[in-house]
């Protein structure tokens, strides 16, 4: 994998983020161990410095644990902490301006298709 990284935060960041998604889409389960530093750092084409950095942040969260001479583990609870940190950004700071476009369209959630996807 050759993830594209952009500047409006740094790479720890970014990564530390799509490591949260994948913690809330269950990967991996809770209690089990992430990958290591070496094989982040090799499938995201980065400094395991960097991984490492990224790995903390998330340690600073609470969403995973390091565990002496075994590796980073997924704490019990993180993705529903994750689940109600993200439900409430979305709801301060997406949804106002999704709702603002909107209205400036012209939709209703009548015109609005929850089931089929284009």
């Amino acid at each position: 994998m050759n993830p594209t990284w952009n500047d409006s935060s740094p790479i720890y960041q970014q990564l530390a983020d799509r490591l949260a998604v994948q913690l809330l889409d269950g990967a991996p389960p809770e209690g089990e161990a992430l990958p290591s530093v070496r094989a982040l750092a090799s499938q995201y084409v980065i400094n395991p410095l960097t991984v490492g950095r990224a790995l903390q942040a998330l340690v600073d969260q609470q969403l995973i644990e390091p565990r002496r001479g075994m590796g980073m583990y997924v704490r019990p609870g993180a993705r529903q902490q994750l689940l109600r940190l993200e439900r409430e950004q979305f709801l301060q700071r997406d949804w106002p301006a999704l709702r603002a476009k909107l209205k400036r369209l012209g939709l209703s959630a009548k015109d609005l298709n929850w089931e089929n996807q284009p």
